[in-house]
């Protein structure tokens, strides 16, 4: 399995605090208590930040989720650039999902903003607006589609790697997460939905929509 490269800065730290530790530990003969606590803290680490090779099969008129997790609102909004009736779907990761975030689908980066905010807990609808995140408006051939990479109650550290007029193909690398989060997806009202509320999608592997 593929370590994300955006976990280095904790991995490399505990490996060898684990090290340091157990051979203290083995020096001066004293507890393992410490020892194992580090190890199982790296532990969860690595499997947080697992990245795993995905290959995307999916037409071009499709949309594909941009994350693992959950899909845990399907709302009509009227959204300022993909137009009135748009629809929103948000998908919660939890702290055991692959928090890669992926191009749902081909296109160029219109807009990237990020927006500083609160810090509510990701699965609450309120942190779709409030909180903290980075909002990224892609032209593709077919329409628009906007993408939030929102930052959650412990989650406060979003990476994005959209910059205004790249173009990137679907299923690309196109963030990170750290520590549970949420990703919304905005599509015009045209779009046929293939998702439905509670259902758990896979990043680049569940279709979620199709442009007619």
């Amino acid at each position: 399995m593929r370590i994300a490269p955006e976990g280095y800065l904790f991995i490399f730290p505990l490996m060898i605090a684990a090290i340091a530790t157990l051979y203290g530990a083995w020096l001066l003969d004293t507890g393992m208590s410490l020892v194992i606590i580090i190890i199982v803290i790296l532990i969860f680490c690595l499997h947080f930040f697992r990245d795993p090779v995905r290959q995307c099969s999916a037409d071009e008129r499709s949309i594909v989720s941009p994350a693992d997790g959950k899909v845990i609102r399907i709302k009509e909004v009227n959204d300022n650039d993909i137009g009135p009736e748009s629809i929103l779907i948000s998908i919660f990761l939890n702290v055991f999902n692959v928090h890669t975030n992926r191009m749902p689908i081909t296109g160029r980066f219109q807009s990237v903003q990020h927006r500083p905010g609160k810090f509510i807990a990701a699965f609450d609808h309120m942190a779709s607006d409030l909180n903290e995140q980075t909002e990224i408006l892609i032209d593709t051939k077919f329409g628009r589609v906007k993408m939030k990479q929102i930052a959650g109650l412990i989650a406060r550290r979003i990476l994005c790697y959209a910059k205004k007029n790249l173009h990137m193909k679907k299923g690309a690398r196109l963030g990170f997460i750290r520590f549970g989060s949420r990703t919304d997806v905005i599509v015009p009202k045209s779009v046929t939905l293939h998702v439905e509320l509670g259902q758990k999608v896979t990043g680049t592997e569940t279709i979620i929509g199709t442009f007619k």
